[in-house]
């Protein structure tokens, strides 16, 4: 039985909207894009070290057609690519039913019986990437037990943040701190339950 891990890109005040994609303008967004200046060889070999552990991905619809946009198109000879495109992923929607992007296909039923289904079956640890609403499911559902977040050294003000209310406060474990050349910090927590 694997572990869940929520990896995520964040700004200091907790903003995840935009990390890639400058055209990300929705609610008035207008910092899309902004995770382009932080990018460095520290970073790209923490996410390859950790794609290593992943046996399946859980995504969002939106997430979902971002990478399917992008990752199948990528050379195999890249190392996230190769990963990207040969383990299983799952997609947590209510409106798609065909997927373009290979090893894909939908999480059915109730999100926390597929999720634990999913965790029992899956060799490895099940990474869930981005998928802001996605999380906050799964953090109110208890079913998240690592939470790898990337911290910028970057304060927006606005946007959507990882974050959501939640009923209890969600304890965490330090397992590892790092930064990167720019200024990231790399954090890993366990949840503690």
């Amino acid at each position: 039985m694997g572990a869940l891990g929520v990896v995520e890109f964040v700004t200091l005040d907790g903003v995840m909207q935009g990390f890639h994609d400058p055209d990300d303008h929705e609610g008035g967004f207008q910092h899309g894009g902004w995770g382009a200046a932080y990018a460095d060889q520290t970073s790209y070999d923490a996410g390859v070290e950790g794609q290593a552990a992943a046996g399946a991905y859980l995504v969002g619809r939106r997430t979902y057609e971002h990478l399917a946009a992008f990752w199948p198109h990528q050379p195999d000879d890249n190392p996230m690519a190769a990963h990207l495109n040969g383990v299983p992923k799952y997609v947590a929607t209510r409106t798609m039913s065909e997927f373009s992007w290979n090893n894909t296909q939908r999480l059915d039923g109730d999100l926390r019986d597929a999720v634990v289904d999913l965790k029992a079956r899956t060799d490895g640890n099940i990474a869930v990437l981005g998928s802001g609403q996605l999380v906050g499911q799964l953090l109110a559902h208890d079913l998240v037990d690592e939470l790898h977040v990337f911290v910028h050294p970057l304060v927006l003000g606005s946007g959507a943040r990882l974050f959501p209310a939640l009923e209890q406060p969600m304890r965490l474990r330090l397992e590892h701190a790092a930064p990167t050349s720019t200024g990231v910090l790399m954090l890993r927590y366990t949840t503690q339950r």
